[in-house]
């Protein structure tokens, strides 16, 4: 049942949190530190893997579950516990791998909270290790072991040629339709813009699903949590989420999915701490900072 007031803030990470360095703005570091104290419930629900979301937790000091790999992943931040893990296996995996080798795709693979890659890879790593700091390189991304980790890979990335990528799209979506979930993107940010990406996982899990999962595990209805993102993989979040803020520089389909959008963007910063203001009335000055 829901209190009729906001218990549960839900914060992304890369375009929200962080800076374009990958650094949390330290006013906004302080006003989850207060809402914490506060007795808020605060969650990351990010995009990255867990070992690419651990040292944002840690510095924070959350005590939640967060949600990695668009709520593929959730993770205890206390202990760090695994408490769910959607991920491709068996088959679902031969056919993915198969798919993307023949379509010569710069592949990475994303699995044991790990990202795997072969040199053609190489030039994308600092691009995709914004998702984990666990990047490990192999001759042949497609005999890598990560494809082989027991709990499932956690995802594929594969980039090229827009006309390319809608093919092997297309072909993944046939040979898989129920049990993978896939998106297609322009590589909007750094240096290559011109890129095209896909990401596939299993189906079933978005940061919709995250959210709903950690409010149920805390006892709060959906009705009482606020989230804060600023892309595309937002807004199934948004769409559950009692108020939801984009970021000053989401792209317009995130803005209007939401119910509040901020002035502040990553460069500037301050967009969590003016959530954590006006929505729970604390003040970030309220938690000392520790550095």
């Amino acid at each position: 049942m829901t209190s009729g007031k906001p218990r549960l803030l839900a914060v992304d990470l890369d375009g929200t949190l962080l800076d374009p360095r990958g650094q949390p703005h330290e006013h906004d570091v302080r006003a989850l530190r207060a809402a914490i104290a506060a007795g808020v419930r605060v969650s990351v629900i990010t995009g990255r893997l867990y070992s690419g979301t651990r040292p944002i937790s840690e510095r924070v000091g959350l005590r939640t579950a967060l949600g990695c790999a668009d709520g593929s992943h959730i993770v205890d931040a206390r202990d760090h516990a695994t408490l769910l893990h959607l991920g491709l296996r068996g088959t679902q995996v031969a056919i993915l791998r198969d798919a993307l080798a023949r379509a010569g795709l710069t592949t990475f693979v994303f699995a044991a909270d790990a990202i795997g890659h072969d040199p053609s890879g190489s030039r994308y790593v600092g691009y995709v290790s914004t998702w984990s700091s666990d990047v490990r390189i192999a001759p042949d991304v497609f005999t890598h072991d990560l494809w082989d980790a027991s709990a499932g890979v956690t995802a594929a990335v594969a980039l090229g040629t827009r006309e390319r990528i809608a093919q092997v799209h297309a072909e993944i979506a046939r040979d898989l339709p129920r049990s993978a979930f896939i998106a297609v993107f322009p590589v909007r940010r750094g240096p290559h813009a011109e890129t095209w990406a896909m990401i596939v996982r299993a189906g079933g899990g978005t940061k919709g699903t995250a959210l709903r999962w950690i409010a149920e595990r805390e006892g709060i209805a959906l009705a009482d949590t606020v989230c804060i993102g600023d892309w595309l993989n937002d807004i199934p979040m948004f769409e559950v989420a009692g108020r939801s803020f984009a970021m000053g520089q989401a792209p317009h389909e995130v803005k209007s999915t939401a119910t509040d959008v901020l002035e502040e963007t990553p460069e500037s910063g301050g967009g969590v701490a003016r959530v954590v203001w006006e929505v729970f009335g604390i003040a970030a000055n309220s938690a000392r900072s520790t550095e």
